[in-house]
């Protein structure tokens, strides 16, 4: 009977601590639940197209002070000297923003090789690879004169963005100028024709609809970030290509270096010309279309303030030729670059109609010319009619049209005694493009040509490994000190100026069981908030904080992450969600591709000098300031979690896909990782750094000629200091852990996968295993522990 009352005590027991388990459970789901359920907007609905457009009108009114300050050191300058001197500063800050280029005093002429001949009526057509840089191949098509003289005229063209070298208005140039004497040197530009930086030359490479003929125009889009990685610029590579064109043409012994001539076609070709016509002296004219002032897309007419309103520095786009980097900062605006041509011959050039009354630049080269008195020396081009309209009410080309060569051959022959052409030239000969191709298979099995990811990853490789071995010079206990320096230099402004301001109409309180909710925005400069939301633990005072970055914004993560932010509460920890510019409520919309705002407005930073993700950096560090301001925080306990809530590729999904087609692969999000990895350099209260879903390196951008990343997560120079992991094994004593990794591409890295990324560093930079290490997808209770300074 004993047994018995015994056996039931017990089965009562178990029964009882069953309920209170399963209601504990129970209760835990529901707090889950409720804290995924929480509305986390901070703003009312009708301020939401005010925070859409919130970067947008921030950027314009720096670069309208931008075009000011340029607009009011133009009018100090009144004599030739003080221009000069004024020139000179600003073109060395053009040269210095395009990237790193070879050492010219130790460059040969450059090689060339000829892999076929065509004999026409009055010139002769040879095709040619030339070697710009160590193991660098140009093809281009050399245009000579049937006779020369002792002194040969030379041309040089840029194509547009439109055609490579083949197209027929380049092939007419080549032809006509040829026959009236002139050497015509027309190479394909970075990415174009026969150096294409992608598979997709016709419409059977690829099944499904698309337009291969603008691949090469958009794939511009990924050689310009993976050029502004490397430190370089696409521009830059294009001028250099140039420059060596122009050392191969004066390598002719009866090349006239007093007749140098550079043509820039329309759309994209005169952006490239204008800058190596400022920077290289030996032309002696220049002819960039659509550069300098209005574009083919400005309003006309102009209006009468003209010289007070116009937009001198341009806008953002994935376009990187014409967005300089650092151009607005530094002042080397495009009306500057092209100003800087003079004293040399000029024609200023627009594909349509030209309001040259109302122009500013037009009149501020009128200005410059007669300072040098030589007036004669500028010249303008104009078509007819305007971007939207059709031929032949409007005068479009694809490169340099019939009309506008017209209007150029009285220039040359007033300048260089080159023309006229006769009235009925013999006709072209045409050629079909296969014929055109400078590679043959003997020169591809000679050369062995690399692809342009190939070549360039190399040198990214390089410039990383040499950063990262300067950084093993240096005492650890000064690594953080000079990885502050350099990346600082990389983002731009990245302190904060003044303490945030809490907006007093927006703070929300209210409670979930033992956890206290708070919504409210902070506004960290003049017209940039950031909003946030904040949750704790009512019974524990001076809780250690999380803050949780992510692009995905506050609402995502606590519907997404509700499981992981309730452990870390239970664990008494605060959590601090903030909303950091172009995030959640501030986003400017949903697109991050290519042709995106996002992408706009980022290039429109690194035209300001500055980059998006270092303002994001910025907005972190004022929220930390915030934090510590609050007695019921203990900011000094500060732990970063950033994390991606975007889908990734799987291994199967064909990643080699066409821009602008129905269904591209998907693009990473690495905002998160990066900004707690940078918010753990330059903020010492930060302890320990969770990375969930974050880029492993940079380097992988150079695996192919595809990348799944959005442009804002772009640092133009991280090559050169390091990468990421460079960045992560030198945050001691601050704890690093990294989980489910992505690449560029954006597929997944397990952690075997992304340890033997960082593991050559870590030996390398003596990081201890602790500070650094890699899991698979913890558990939410497992991140909690984690974080938590009790737990240590």
């Amino acid at each position: 009977m004993h047994i018995n009352e015994q056996l039931i005590r017990l089965v009562l027991i178990f029964l009882a601590s069953a309920t209170i388990l399963k209601h504990s459970v129970a209760q835990t789901e529901t707090t889950t639940e409720k804290l995924a359920a929480i509305m986390s907007d901070v703003f009312p609905p009708t301020k939401q197209p005010e925070l859409r457009e919130m970067l947008y009108r921030n950027m314009v009114e720096r670069r309208r002070e931008a075009n000011d300050r340029s607009t009011r050191e133009w009018k100090e300058i009144g004599t030739k000297q003080q221009w000069e001197e004024y020139r000179q500063a600003k073109l060395q800050a053009l040269e210095a923003s395009l990237g790193t280029f070879p050492p010219r005093d130790s460059l040969k002429s450059p090689e060339m090789k000829i892999s076929g001949t065509f004999k026409g009526e009055g010139y002769q057509l040879q095709k040619v690879v030339y070697e710009s840089r160590p193991g660098w191949w140009v093809p281009a098509l050399w245009f000579e004169p049937e006779k020369t003289g002792k002194k040969v005229p030379a041309i040089l063209i840029c194509h547009s963005h439109h055609q490579p070298k083949r197209q027929g208005e380049l092939l007419d140039m080549g032809v006509l100028w040829a026959r009236l004497g002139c050497r015509v040197l027309v190479m394909d530009q970075v990415g174009h024709g026969e150096r294409r930086a992608h598979p997709f030359a016709t419409s059977q490479d690829y099944e499904g609809e698309f337009r291969p003929e603008r691949q090469d125009y958009y794939f511009r889009y990924n050689t310009g970030i993976q050029l502004h990685l490397l430190g370089d610029s696409l521009l830059g590579w294009m001028v250099w290509d140039m420059r060596r064109g122009l050392d191969l043409l004066l390598a002719q012994p009866n090349t006239d270096p007093q007749r140098l001539m550079l043509l820039g076609a329309v759309a994209g070709g005169g952006d490239p010309a204008a800058v190596m016509g400022a920077l290289d002296t030996r032309l002696t004219a220049v002819v960039p279309f659509n550069f300098g002032g209005p574009q083919p897309e400005s309003r006309f007419p102009l209006p009468d303030d003209a010289e007070l309103m116009f937009n001198y520095a341009g806008g953002g786009s994935f376009e990187s030729t014409r967005n300089l980097r650092l151009s607005a900062r530094d002042g080397f605006l495009p009306w500057l670059i092209v100003a800087s041509i003079a004293p040399r011959r000029l024609s200023y050039a627009h594909e349509f109609a030209w309001d040259r009354q109302h122009d500013p630049v037009w009149a501020r080269l009128e200005k410059i010319y007669a300072m040098y008195d030589v007036p004669e020396h500028l010249s303008s081009i104009h078509g007819r009619g305007n971007v939207r309209g059709r031929p032949p009410e409007a005068t479009h080309c694809t490169n340099i049209g019939s009309e506008h060569r017209r209007q150029l051959h009285p220039a040359l022959s007033q300048w260089f005694s080159i023309g006229p052409p006769p009235t009925d030239p013999p006709e072209r000969p045409r050629y079909e493009s296969h014929e055109l191709n400078c590679w043959s298979d003997e020169l591809q099995t000679e050369l062995k040509p690399p692809a342009l990811f190939e070549y360039t990853g190399r040198l990214a490789k390089e410039r990383t490994q040499q950063a990262v071995f300067l950084l093993a010079q240096i005492p650890p206990e000064k690594r953080r000190e000079k990885l502050q320096q350099d990346w600082t230099k990389l983002l731009g402004k990245i302190a904060p100026e003044n303490l945030p301001k809490v907006v007093d109409d927006t703070v929300q309180k209210s409670t979930l069981g033992t956890f206290q909710i708070e919504r409210l925005a902070l506004q960290v400069e003049p017209n940039v908030w950031v909003p946030l939301v904040l949750l704790r633990p009512a019974e524990k005072p001076a809780a250690p904080v999380v803050v949780v970055l992510c692009q995905a914004g506050k609402q995502a993560v606590l519907k997404q992450k509700a499981a992981e932010i309730d452990a870390m509460l239970r664990q008494g920890l605060a959590v601090c969600v903030p909303d950091l510019r172009g995030t959640g409520e501030t986003r400017p919309g949903n697109d991050r591709g290519r042709r995106s705002e996002a992408t706009g407005l980022s290039s429109a930073e690194l035209l300001l000098g500055q980059t998006l993700l270092g303002s994001q950096l910025r907005d972190l560090r004022s929220v930390l300031a915030y934090l510590r301001t609050r007695k019921d925080l203990n900011a000094g306990q500060v732990s970063l979690w950033g994390l991606s809530l975007a889908s990734t590729n799987p291994p199967d999904r064909n990643l080699a896909v066409p821009h602008d087609v129905s269904a591209s692969p998907a693009i990473g999000e690495p905002l998160g990782g990066m900004v707690a990895l940078l918010g753990a350099l330059f903020e010492k209260d930060v302890k320990s750094v969770a990375i969930e879903g974050g880029l492993a390196h940079w380097q992988s951008a150079f695996d192919s000629h595809f990348l799944y990343l959005p442009h804002d997560s772009i640092v133009p120079g991280v090559q050169t200091i390091g990468d990421l992991p460079a960045l992560a094994c030198c945050l001691a004593p601050c704890r690093v852990r990294l989980s489910s990794l992505i690449d560029a591409q954006n597929r997944s890295l397990n952690a075997p996968q992304a340890q033997a990324i960082y593991s050559p560093l870590q030996l390398l930079l003596h990081t201890s295993p602790e500070a650094l290490s890699f899991v698979d997808s913890p558990k939410p209770a497992e991140l909690a522990a984690w974080i938590s300074p009790e737990k240590k």
